[in-house]
């Protein structure tokens, strides 16, 4: 598997690029001076020490005292486990102490980004509590099937359109429809809507509101398809029903 996989993934746990480059370094070869690292690397000395300097104080290596300085990378597993406990507390301390939010005005919020629209979504499906709309391509919602099974256990009503059915999720009432394979729309207890394209590029928009006036339009559209669809013998009837 390439390394840039790997190091893409590490730099969501607080290192650069530089860092988790050589963090992967350290886990495949033990433990390291920073001249090893560097000719293992093609990293320059000096970047390979700020490095090391820079993993020592993250948490995520060890430094080992003896004639030289070895480093040895902390296991994977205790070093996310160690930032997810920081961050919780963070979050903790955060919630608890942050002053009072100002309420902004329900307008129109646009955001650019596959990762951004991702992340907005999972949260609106966190949130949600009575009932959730999802239209999207199969594909596209096989990404949230924790969510949508956490709601679906807790008797959220979870209203599916996509082109296939997903695996996972008994309960939820799905609608099979064609032809939107980069659209997707998601409303949330009838008060929160996000509509848009998601691609897989950075340049990927959607809207998203809690406008009255918006979330009814988009409600009234889907309700429509929905309707359409039931005409032309499309829907699939939610497992266990008779």
């Amino acid at each position: 598997m390439d390394d840039m996989i790997f190091v893409e993934k590490l730099t969501a746990f607080g290192l650069t690029r530089q860092e988790a480059s050589i963090y992967l370094c350290l886990y495949k070869n033990g433990t390291l001076t920073g001249y090893e690292a560097a000719k293992l690397t093609g990293i320059s000395r000096s970047n390979v020490y700020n490095a090391l300097a820079g993993l020592a104080e993250k948490g995520a290596a060890y430094l080992l005292e003896g004639s030289s300085s070895r480093y040895m990378a902390v296991p994977v597993g205790e070093l996310c486990d160690n930032k997810l406990r920081a961050l919780s507390e963070a979050k903790a301390w955060l919630e608890q102490n942050m002053p009072k939010a100002s309420q902004p005005s329900e307008g129109y919020i646009t955001i650019v980004g596959e990762q951004q629209i991702l992340d907005k979504m999972h949260h609106m499906m966190e949130e949600a509590g009575k009932r959730v709309y999802l239209a999207a391509s199969s594909e596209r919602i096989s990404r949230f099937v924790p969510e949508l099974s956490a709601l679906l256990a807790k008797k959220t009503k979870v209203v599916l359109l996509s082109d296939r059915e997903p695996d996972g999720l008994k309960g939820a009432v799905f609608y099979r429809t064609e032809g939107k394979e980069n659209q997707v729309r998601l409303i949330a207890d009838s008060r929160y809507v996000l509509t848009g394209e998601l691609t897989g590029s950075r340049q990927d928009i959607c809207l998203y509101s809690g406008q009255r006036v918006f979330v009814d339009a988009l409600k009234e559209a889907m309700r429509n398809e929905i309707k359409l669809i039931e005409l032309t013998g499309k829907k699939k009837k939610t497992k266990g029903e008779a």
